[in-house]
């Protein structure tokens, strides 16, 4: 994706998760965005695309492209506008998840594991399909939280939603896009290491790789804040 269409996709995006742009409600046409975007409608369409990946629009020819509902957002993510927000969103959930794949790898259940397990091998499998990779990921640290045995811990991740996912994604890089390949695998790998930790039984490696890859996540986030 170009500089110029992810400019585009963040505006919209911050409107669009906002509020600002309710769901139901017809993003501008295409000339109205190349006019205020002083960008050619091929940049316009490239980011509008984007959109529709993503999940957040969906377009009817000859009718526009109509905003959708957003995955569920808490009352506490509703707060959740500036970057500052979304690395200190990263802070806690390092602290909650962390502890909680600790707990996973010593009570989890022969059950619960299928379930990330499961979880895990739709995530693969979904790859780098933006508009179902957010609920896909979000399974999967939901499955982990329920294998705490705490129902704290999955009562709140369960609140937060796949909002705690798609909020950290819209303020990354287009290099670290969920399209890039070689992004994809590492993530994937992060994944892989937290199950493998929780079906050996090992807390310190199971909050050890939950660290790794929301630190990772952290500092890619922190690495691209805007100046």
């Amino acid at each position: 994706m170009s500089n110029l269409a992810y400019q585009i996709v963040e505006e919209l995006k911050q409107q669009i998760l906002s509020g600002e742009i309710a769901p139901g409600s017809r993003l501008p046409g295409e000339k109205s965005l190349v006019e205020e975007f002083g960008v050619s409608r091929t940049v316009v369409r490239e980011a509008v695309s984007r959109l529709q990946a993503a999940g957040l629009v969906e377009t009817f020819q000859g009718r526009g492209s109509f905003v959708l509902e957003v995955p569920e957002r808490t009352s506490g993510l509703r707060e959740v506008r500036s970057h500052q927000d979304v690395l200190e969103l990263m802070d806690f959930r390092i602290g909650v998840e962390t502890e909680a794949a600790g707990l996973a790898a010593s009570r989890r259940t022969v059950y619960q594991l299928k379930g990330i397990e499961r979880a895990l091998d739709e995530y693969r499998r979904i790859g780098a399909d933006p508009a179902r990779s957010v609920e896909a990921d979000f399974t999967f640290h939901l499955k982990v939280a329920v294998a705490s045995g705490n129902h704290f811990y999955s009562d709140l991740i369960a609140d937060l939603g796949p909002m705690m996912i798609m909020l950290p994604r819209t303020r990354l890089d287009p290099a670290y896009e969920m399209s890039d390949p070689d992004h994809l695998t590492r993530v994937i790998h992060e994944h892989e290491n937290i199950h493998a930790a929780i079906t050996h039984t090992d807390p310190d490696a199971a909050r050890a790789a939950m660290r790794v890859h929301l630190s990772n996540t952290r500092h890619r986030l922190q690495s691209h804040q805007p100046t």
